[in-house]
Formats: C-alpha cells, structure tokens, sequence
C-alpha cells in the first residue's frame, strides 16, 4: 500500500489554543486511535505537551505516531519571528523523537512533517472564500511573510524534518494567485506543499484541478468535504472561517460535495505515495459527535479505494 489515511485534532474543535472548550488531548488521542487511525497530527501549538515523556508513553499505548506538527499562526508580523522560530524548534525536537510513521515506497519524503499555515488576520477571515473581497498583502508585506515562512522551513530542514506550506481559508495563503506566489516565491528544495480538499474548494477552486496542478509540490495532503447547502449559504453572510465550521460547513467525507472517486483516480494516475490527513473543523463544544464522524469518513473512504489506515501501515 502506497498511502496511508491519518487524522487530525481539528476534527474535535482544536484549532485555537487560548479556546476553553477544547477536549482533552488524551481523548483525541483515544478516539482517533478507536476509530481506526494508524496517526493523527500534533495539531496547534500548546495543545498537546511538548515533554520528552508524556507524549511518546501516551502514543505508544494506543499503538498511534504523530504525521506532522503545525504551525498555525500569524506569519506575517516580522515583530513574530522569534516565536514562529522558537515553535518551530520545539515542535520539530519533539516530533523527530516520536514514534515513527511508516515510510512507503515512491514517497518523496519521510514524515513527520511541519505544516505551516498563516492564521489570525480579522479581515481576512471574514473574506475566507471570497478572492475578490479579500486585500491581498503588499510587496512589503508579502516578502516578510515568505522570509519568515524560509526561516521556518529552514529550522525544520535542519532537524530533518521536511516542511510543507498549506493553503488556508481565511489566511494570507488562500486563493489560486496566492498560492501561485508563494510556490514561486519559496523554493521547492526548501519546502513543499501540503493541499487541503476542502480549502481549495472553500477558497472556489477545483480540488482536483489544483491537486493536479501542483503535482510536483505536493508532499502530503488533508481531505475534508463540504456541505454544498451550508456553504451556499455562508457565502451569503459576513462570517468567519470558524464560524461558518462552527454552524457545520465542514461534514464527514462523502456527505458533501467533493468528488472522492475522481480524486481517488488522479491520485493512482499519478502515483501518489506517503499520507492523507482526514480533517472536519468544527466548533469544540461538539465535539461530542467527533468518534462517529472520523469514523464514518475513514469508512467513507475505504468503500472509494482507501485502504483501512491501520492496514496500510504493515
């Protein structure tokens, strides 16, 4: 088997931190772990402890490893470099010394992986998925943005960990030009790409397209699907990314409307190779319903070509 399914906490409502309604990290891990799940992500910093001895004990009981740790944060502020520095080092010390993933043939690199997303711009999270309302940054601007996402990627190089720029509603990394850029902005040999179904499509492009498209950045990729009838309506309204998660935009995979059977086959024309992250934001205070939801979208997949994840690990 060439590719492996893995999850992430988002699937529980874990995307910011300072959020008192996150779940404990122990249950995610029980639950993805329940659900049929080889792996899952760290997911954003300061969720899960970053000690040398709580984490490994905690994965290996419930026979998981961690596929990428992320940085999900503002990376334009050049007053932030020093933090985004600092997360990158610590994430990147703890996830080498983890358990580690399976390596399958043909894929371009080992994981863990450092996804790298910008996040926390008010403006433009009310214009998630809405290009000609969205302000793009200045050149000013942008180039502070690209220094500060090599200076990351470099860090990650060092530890041997290869890092991935993701695409992100309601970040400065969105819309096709966006992400055009930054591809030529950053060089491959210093980080690859990690596509998300569900936010190209939020963002209105083609998921396949674009997957198609980016071919030879892709190093790891996120599935996710989306409610064609909520969608349709927050389009309609001026609602954050989260908000719109929060009333159920973001469904289990096959529920909505991205064509899994066709991204199936270009990923066999294709011959990819390596990890695909199952995700579902949604509002933590849900989070109830989270165990079924990732458990339907793994199965979901398996009846399209996907191996069990667990399976695909051996």
């Amino acid at each position: 088997m060439t590719i492996t399914i893995t999850t992430a906490p988002c699937c529980w409502g874990v995307d910011d931190v300072a959020n008192p309604n996150l779940p404990d990290w122990r249950l995610v891990l029980e639950e993805a772990a329940a659900a049929g799940y080889g792996g899952l992500e760290l997911g954003p910093y300061g969720y899960m402890p970053l000690d040398a001895g709580t984490l490994p004990a905690e994965l290996r009981k419930r026979g998981l490893y961690v596929v990428a740790g992320t940085i999900f944060d503002n990376l334009v502020d050049p007053a932030g470099r020093d933090s985004l520095e600092r997360q990158a080092r610590r994430i990147c010390a703890v996830i080498t010394a983890l358990p580690k993933p399976p390596v399958a043939p043909g894929q371009r690199f080992p994981a863990p992986y450092l996804t790298v997303m910008d996040w926390g711009h008010e403006a433009r999270d009310y214009a998630a998925g809405h290009s000609d309302r969205a302000v793009r940054l200045d050149d000013g601007a942008w180039q502070g943005m690209v220094a500060n996402i090599r200076a990351i990627a470099r860090i990650a190089r060092d530890h041997g960990v290869r890092a991935v720029i993701h695409p992100h509603a309601g970040g400065h990394i969105e819309f096709a030009d966006e992400i055009a850029r930054i591809c030529a902005d950053v060089p491959a040999d210093e980080a690859g790409l990690c596509l998300d179904t569900g936010h190209t499509a939020y963002a209105g492009m083609d998921p396949i397209a674009t997957l198609d498209r980016y071919w030879d950045r892709l190093d790891y990729i996120h599935f996710k699907d989306i409610n064609a009838a909520k969608f349709a309506d927050v389009m309609t309204r001026r609602i954050r990314f989260f908000d719109a998660c929060a009333e159920g935009v973001m469904c289990p995979i096959g529920d909505g409307s991205i064509d899994y059977p066709a991204i199936r086959a270009l990923l066999d024309r294709r011959g990819y190779a390596g990890f695909i992250t199952v995700e579902q934001e949604r509002d933590p205070r849900n989070a109830g319903g989270s165990l079924a939801d990732v458990l339907k979208s793994r199965r979901y997949l398996e009846t399209v070509g996907f191996a069990r994840a667990k399976e695909e690990t051996r």
